[in-house]
């Protein structure tokens, strides 16, 4: 960021507008405006609000104690997550409420229930304290999509001692290098998992990466495929016979509010990752209240987040926030399009879905295969939709709220981060007009801003960095082991007390927020700064294409050219007179200096196994430049196509 004095430039305009259904608003949670005046006028007692929802051993003594950077929330006070999440619930009569209604790709299911996962939970947690692991302890989890991962998750955190959820697509290496950093005494994995009709090798992957651990003492191993795998028999225990042996009781340990409940690490294609750290009262609190409010939670919704629990979404929405809200959720094991198209759609059909909350990836991905999937399936039961992960393309929001919410859904469209531990800016979805493409205002008790380069707020209209002003209780406190990397990447720029997103953002003339990507996607042409966010949602905004990816390369005219890396939807060819009309399509949306210079037709864009576009991999080819680590790509072979398609010259040219 440093010398760039430009702020960046808000181009792309939006101006259909959507009230929430009055059917919808009639019934929902939250519908009183004042919500927002309250927090702002007094921000603890607000949190101090939502954490009175919560079941407490001890009264904190103080709700939050800020010396800048460093906070900490709800300190005295004393609590346990998998009590919240499991306990009080069975004990107020809810045990017999489905908590997950599991599916695993194959097409098993099962029906678990709040008094068996408690009684699951409690029996692994005299699992691990048999494999002599104790409070303050970490234990790493490599596992799909199974009941036994938010098993291990609650019975960690029902004896104090941190998580660390490694996601089972990612390689020996990228697990290797968590469970050092972690210091993990124990490791939770399987024989397997399916994913695509295929067994996911996680023992194998587990041992090869054990082998350069010296931390781990015990392997715990799930069976579910069933495949031969090697076994050390001093190491490595079977998940079923430690279960069978374990007493069947365990009470939960009373954690301090400020304890630590999980460590979770960002991955990238360079740098090492960071192990994020969340703590216990601030982030239950906070992934408790906004998934209530955000989604309207009900008691009969049955909930599902399409997420893997392997990253932050998977914990904030899957396991914690609506395990401490006693909601029915939905646990599938495999892939959207196994082994047909319409998979999610026949599992929202089968369970009578109500909130459904997935990825813009993902919705891009239903336009390019087309309405009849969706439209083959019996989708009434919804009743709210949500985007996450990164900023949603207005004309896929549109698609996603006709064809999949049929006009009368409403969309959350939400911002977050694996550092923020909960959603941040999000509609309400009972109040908030809805425009395609914002994730409209911050929460009740959020203070956001868009800064220029010298942390100056931005006039409404215009673009430039989102930051927070004030603590959340959901922040996260560190990253582990290396406090300085914390204070440096998220408070080094604007000072203590602002916290630096790293995202590019607006606000248009009404106060809403457009999200417009990382801060490392906002490219240079001539002077304007402009996000890919943009021009990527122009691109997409033509009914021919299903996906775009934008990125810049070095050029003596302009300074930075765009180059667009484009996925057409079925039965269109991408050839020069393709990539001639979509430039122009970009110079009537946008305006001519956002027209692409190149434009590379490919069959798929490099993903992250979140599914997230790796922009920054696009930007090495586009310059040539070697390319870093691949292994969290959950398509690397797509990365060589596209290089070899630019060595060879493809891409048409102004």
């Amino acid at each position: 960021m440093a010398g760039v004095e430009e702020t960046i430039s808000a181009l792309l305009s939006e101006s259909r507008v959507f009230a929430p259904p009055p059917g919808f608003a009639s019934r929902a949670l939250v519908a009183d405006p004042a919500i927002y005046e309250r927090a702002e006028a007094d921000p603890e007692a607000f949190w101090a609000e939502q954490a009175s929802r919560l079941e407490w051993f001890t009264p904190w003594t103080s709700v939050m104690d800020w010396t800048p950077p460093w906070v900490k929330w709800f300190q005295g006070g004393t609590l346990n997550v998998s009590y919240n999440c499991l306990d009080r619930h069975v004990a107020a009569g809810g045990g017999d409420k489905v908590a997950y209604h599991w599916e695993g790709e194959p097409g098993e299911r099962r029906a678990i229930t709040y008094a068996e996962l408690l009684a699951e939970v409690e029996r692994f947690a005299n699992v691990l304290k048999g494999l002599g692991v104790r409070r303050g302890d970490r234990v790493n989890i490599y596992l799909g999509m199974v009941p036994e991962l938010p098993v291990a998750m609650l019975a960690c955190a029902r004896i104090g001692a941190a998580h660390s959820v490694v996601f089972g697509g990612f390689s020996a290496e990228s697990l290797r290098d968590r469970i050092n950093d972690a210091g993990a005494k124990v490791l939770v994995t399987a024989d397997g998992a399916y994913r695509r009709g295929q067994v996911v090798p996680l023992k194998a992957s587990a041992d090869q990466a054990v082998a350069e651990c010296p931390t781990i003492e015990h392997v715990v191993v799930v069976r579910r495929t069933g495949e031969q795998v090697p076994f050390d028999a001093g190491r490595d225990h079977w998940y079923h016979d430690l279960m069978a042996a374990a007493a069947p009781t365990c009470p939960p340990e009373h954690m301090d509010a400020e304890d630590l409940l999980y460590l979770l690490y960002t991955s990238g294609t360079t740098g090492k990752p960071k192990g994020i750290a969340h703590t216990t009262g601030g982030y239950l609190t906070q992934v408790a209240a906004t998934h209530r409010m955000v989604f309207d939670i009900r008691d009969d919704d049955v909930y599902w987040c399409a997420a893997d629990i392997g990253w932050v979404t998977g914990h904030s929405y899957i396991v914690y926030g609506p395990l401490a809200n006693h909601t029915t959720g939905i646990l599938y094991e495999g892939a959207p399009d196994w082994p047909e198209k319409d998979r999610l759609w026949s599992i929202v059909e089968r369970y009578g879905v109500t909130i459904f909350y997935t990825a813009p990836t993902a919705i891009r991905a239903f336009m390019r295969w087309g309405t009849d999937f969706p439209a083959g399936h019996d989708l009434s039961s919804l009743r709210l939709l949500g985007s996450v992960g990164e900023p949603i393309n207005p004309e896929a929001w549109v698609w996603y709220w006709k064809y999949i919410g049929t006009e009368r859904c409403p969309i959350v469209d939400t911002w977050w981060q694996t550092e923020t531990g909960a959603i941040l800016i999000s509609p309400l979805p009972g109040m908030t007009p809805l425009k395609p493409g914002s994730a409209t205002r911050p929460l009740p008790g959020i203070l956001a801003d868009v800064v220029d380069e010298k942390g100056n707020s931005v006039p409404l209209g215009g673009g430039g960095y989102l930051v927070l002003r004030r603590p959340w209780p959901s922040i996260a406190r560190t990253v582990w082991g290396d406090p300085d990397r914390y204070v440096k990447t998220y408070f080094g720029t604007y000072g203590p007390k602002v916290y630096l997103a790293g995202d590019g953002a607006k606000r248009d003339e009404e106060g809403y927020y457009w999200l417009l990507g990382r801060i490392d996607d906002v490219m240079n042409v001539a002077g304007h700064r402009l996000s890919t966010y943009e021009i990527e949602s122009a691109l997409v905004d033509d009914p021919k294409v299903a996906e775009a990816a934008v990125v810049s390369r070095p050029d003596d005219l302009v300074g930075e050219a765009i180059v667009a890396f484009v996925t057409l939807k079925t039965g269109f060819v991408g050839d020069d007179a393709m990539a001639a009309q979509l430039r122009e399509h970009v110079a009537s949306v946008i305006g001519k200096i956002a027209r692409p210079h190149g434009i590379i037709f490919t069959s798929d864009l490099p993903k992250t196994r979140s599914g997230k576009i790796m922009r920054r991999l696009l930007r090495d080819v586009a310059r040539g430049r070697p390319l870093g680590d691949v292994t969290t790509l959950a398509n690397a072979e797509v990365v060589e196509s596209i290089h070899g398609m630019i060595e060879s010259g493809a891409g048409s040219e102004d």
